[in-house]
């Protein structure tokens, strides 16, 4: 019984790994609004995010304008113009300000259960545009229409996958590696051998953690198969990979200590199995002396104090 209840919290432990990555990464990040922010941030400098919401607000200004025979001037000119103001220290505040607004909707729709797909509002991008052109006195500037211009992070189909999942392991936390610590301390110390059994254990938590590095990347490309055919995959792909980059450096860490473990408590036990044992050291033999028949009598030697 000993023995089975180590086996038994020892594969515990190990399937707990990549349960709890994924809850504290949901508590701390997913749940943290700023902590969201700053991982979102850096996107505002990819080629592919920038051409995505460049083509987003070209489009929505444009079909908003009539400029007769010079149309397609007008629409080269204005996605030039909302090209150069994605590398402005202003769209980095207005990325900012849409991405908060979006996790807090994706937030309020995990813990309330709502509705309808979580959108990015592109609308401050579009405003700031509007204003740099007519500070350029280009004549058609003022009759640019400020219109809430999105972009779908989450479909409704999606969200309500995810929602559940999410609200489960944002409870969780903490408690998930805990609860993983917990487990492989007391299945180790029921152990008869505990130099094999953790043995056992560390490769158990990197193959856990690999587990889960491989279910990343296949998500990932399901993900952006099932997209919309008028969805950047570019620029849906950068996002994933930003968002579970930390994830990510996680279960490598974890992979790449527990197999470390694995090697330092497998390798000592190997050289000694390998290692011959010593031979005796030769028995010394006693100082022999005639007695008074001329018999040969051994002497044992006196102590010098």
């Amino acid at each position: 019984m000993r023995r089975a209840l180590s086996v038994v919290l020892l594969a515990l432990a190990c399937l707990l790994v990549p349960l709890g990555t994924l809850s504290v990464w949901a508590k701390y990040e997913v749940e943290d609004s700023d902590r969201y922010v700053a991982t979102m941030a850096p996107l505002a400098s990819e080629p592919a995010v920038r051409g995505a919401v460049t083509d987003a607000v070209t489009n929505a200004i444009v079909m908003q304008l009539d400029a007769g025979p010079i149309q397609s001037a007008v629409d080269a000119f204005v996605h030039d113009a909302v090209e150069s103001f994605t590398g402005t220290d202003a769209f980095q505040k207005a990325w900012n300000t849409a991405n908060r607004a979006a996790h807090d909707a994706v937030q309020q729709a995990i813990d309330d259960g709502a509705d309808g797909p979580v959108t990015l509002d592109l609308a401050p991008v579009t405003g700031q545009v509007k204003q740099q052109l007519s500070d350029g006195g280009v004549p058609f500037a003022d009759r640019i229409p400020v219109t809430h211009t999105t972009i779908t992070v989450i479909s409704s189909r999606d969200l309500d996958r995810l929602r559940q999942s999410l609200h489960l392991l944002q409870r969780a936390g903490l408690w998930l590696p805990f609860a993983a610590v917990a487990f492989a301390a007391a299945g180790l110390a029921l152990a008869g051998r505990r130099r094999p059994a953790l043995t056992a254990t560390a490769l158990g938590v990197a193959v856990a953690a690999g587990a889960l590095l491989v279910a990343l990347a296949t998500s990932r490309s399901l993900t952006l198969d099932n997209l919309p055919s008028d969805v950047d995959r570019s620029a849906a792909g950068a996002a994933y990979d930003a968002l579970g980059s930390s994830v990510r450096t996680a279960s490598w860490w974890t992979a790449g200590a527990a197999l470390a473990v694995a090697v330092c408590a497998w390798l000592p036990e190997r050289l000694r199995r390998r290692t011959p044992p010593r031979p005796p050291a030769p028995a010394v033999p006693p100082e022999m002396r005639p007695d008074a028949s001329g018999v040969s009598i051994p002497v044992t030697p006196r102590r010098t104090e």
